[in-house]
C-alpha cells in the first residue's frame, strides 16, 4: 500500500482497529495518529509516493521486578510499554539502507559490507548494520530498504529507546524480507549482538527481549547463552491501574563506579565461596556462610547478595500473582522489591554524594500517597522511580510529583500487549 493510501486509512479511522491492537485505548490511538501521518508524509517527501510501504513498531520497556539480578545470572520481570519506535519502510533493490529518524540526519548504510568498525561505535548506523549482520549470519533473508522513523521513548529515562530502535530494525527485516517469521527471541538476540559488537556498548538481553516479545515477560538468565523466556498473559488494561515513571532529574554523571560496584560486590561474595556469580550458589548455602564471609568481603557486599537472592524469589512471586490474576499480591511484591533495593542493594542514592537524594524523596512521596506498588526503576542512584497507581489516585499522584520535580516529570504509561510488530 502506498503512503498516501495508508494516510487516508488513518485519517478516515479505517486503521483504528489495527492501531488499537498496539495502543489499547481509543484515546491513545487518537494521540498516535498525528505522529503516523507525519512519518508517512516524510517518507513520501523523501522517497516518493509510488512505493509499497509497511508501518512497523517496537516498544520501549520497563523493568518490573528483578533489580540488579541479571548480571549475576538471576531472574527478572519486565514489560513493554506504550511508548515506541515506529517506521514507515519499503524494500529497496539496492544493498543500501536509507534511514531517516525524525530530528536527525539521514543514515546511509552499505549492507554489502557487514563487518563491525569501532570508528562507528556509538552511532545509530552501527546499530542498524549490526542487527542486519547478525540476522544474515543466522541465515535469514536480508536486503536494502528505505525508512522514516520516529521514536517517542524518552532517552535517558531507563525505558530503553536504543533497544526499541534495534528491535524495530529487526522487525523491518523480518516483515520486508521474511514474511514476519523471524522469532521475537531471535530478533532480541540479534539486537543485543548489535549493541555489543557494532555499537560498542556492553549490555545484557533484558531490554531487547522485553521490547521484542512484548507484554509482561519473565527471563531466567541461569544459562546466559540460552535464557529461559516466558511471556505472561495478564491484561493490564483491565487492572484499573496506570504505570507511572517519575523522572526526578537527578544527575547521572559520575555514577559509573556506583553501578559497577553492585555487580563486583555480588561477584566478590560468589568468589569468596569459590564461584563466579551468585546464581551458582544456593540461597541456603550463602546464608549459612554469612558468618565466615564477614571479614572476607565488605558488609555491603553481603547485603547486596541478600538482596539478590530475595529479589529472585520476588520475581517468582510476582509472576505467580499475575498468572493468578492477584494484582494486589503483585503490588506487594513490587513494594518489597523497592524496599530491598533501598536497604540492602543500596542503589537509591550515590554514597559519593549523600545529600542529593531525589530518588529517596520520590519514594518517600509515593509512600505517602500510595498503599503499595512503587520502587526504584532501572539501575538506580539517580533517574526514575516506578509506581503502579490506581485510576482513583492518579490525578493527585501526578500533580504532586510534577509539583516537586517539575511539570511533566510524571509519565503515565500503559503495559503494551504486543512487542515488535507490523501495525498496518
Amino acid at each position: 500500500m502506498k503512503p498516501s493510501e495508508l494516510l487516508k486509512k488513518i485519517q478516515s479511522g479505517e486503521a483504528d482497529s489495527a492501531l488499537k491492537r498496539v495502543y489499547v485505548t481509543d484515546k491513545a490511538v487518537e494521540a498516535q495518529k498525528p505522529r503516523y501521518i507525519r512519518t508517512l508524509k516524510k517518507f513520501a517527501e523523501l522517497f516518493g509516493d509510488d512505493r509499497d510501504v509497511m508501518i512497523i513498531s517496537a516498544p520501549g520497556r520497563t523493568e518490573i521486578c528483578g533489580n540488579h539480578t541479571d548480571h549475576n545470572n538471576g531472574k527478572v520481570l519486565a514489560a513493554s510499554i506504550n511508548l515506541d519506535a515506529i517506521a514507515v519502510a519499503a524494500k529497496s533493490d539496492k544493498a543500501v539502507v536509507n534511514e531517516k529518524s525524525e530530528g536527525h540526519s539521514m543514515n546511509t548504510i552499505d549492507i554489502s559490507d557487514l563487518l563491525p568498525d569501532n570508528k562507528n561505535f556509538g552511532k545509530s548506523s552501527a546499530m542498524i548494520k549490526g542487527v542486519i549482520a547478525r540476522l544474515n549470519e543466522l541465515g535469514y533473508e536480508i536486503g536494502g530498504f528505505d525508512a522514516c522513523t520516529t521514536n517517542d521513548v524518552m532517552g535517558g529515562s531507563g525505558l530503553s529507546s536504543s533497544a526499541a530502535f534495534e528491535v524495530l530494525i529487526g522487525n523491518i527485516i523480518s516483515f520486508l524480507y521474511n514474511d514476519g517469521k523471524i522469532d521475537p527471541v531471535e530478533i532480541a538476540k540479534a539486537s543485543q549482538y548489535s549493541e555489543n559488537v557494532f555499537f560498542g556498548k556492553p549490555s545484557g538481553l533484558l531490554d531487547q527481549m522485553a521490547s521484542s516479545v512484548g507484554s509482561f515477560v519473565t527471563i531466567d538468565f541461569k544459562n546466559t547463552e540460552n535464557p529461559v523466556i516466558k511471556k505472561i498473559d495478564f491484561d493490564f488494561a483491565k487492572s484499573g491501574y496506570n504505570l507511572c515513571i517519575v523522572d526526578t532529574h537527578g544527575s547521572h554523571s559520575d555514577l559509573t563506579d556506583d553501578y559497577a560496584a553492585v555487580r563486583s560486590e555480588m561477584e566478590a561474595v560468589a568468589g569468596a565461596m569459590g564461584k563466579s556469580v551468585l546464581r551458582e550458589i544456593e540461597p541456603c548455602d550463602f546464608k549459612a556462610e554469612i558468618p565466615s564471609l564477614t571479614g572476607k568481603v565488605n558488609d555491603r557486599a553481603i547485603l547486596r547478595a541478600m538482596h539478590y537472592y530475595n529479589e529472585n524469589k520476588r520475581v517468582e512471586n510476582a509472576v505467580d500473582a499475575l498468572e493468578s490474576n492477584d494484582f494486589q499480591s503483585f503490588l506487594k511484591n513490587i513494594t518489597e522489591s523497592g524496599r530491598s533495593s533501598f536497604m540492602y542493594n543500596q542503589n537509591v542514592y550515590s554514597p559519593s554524594n549523600p545529600t542529593e537524594q531525589k530518588l529517596s524523596l520520590a519514594l518517600c512521596i509515593a509512600d505517602e500517597l500510595l498503599p503499595v506498588g512503587y520502587r526504584v526503576h532501572g539501575g538506580g542512584f539517580a533517574g526514575t522511580i516506578q509506581a503502579f497507581v490506581s485510576d482513583a489516585d492518579l490525578d493527585k499522584f501526578k500533580s504532586t510529583m510534577d509539583a516537586v520535580f517539575g511539570d511533566g516529570s510524571c509519565y503515565v504509561l500503559n503495559i503494551r500487549p504486543v512487542g515488535g510488530t507490523r501495525v498496518i
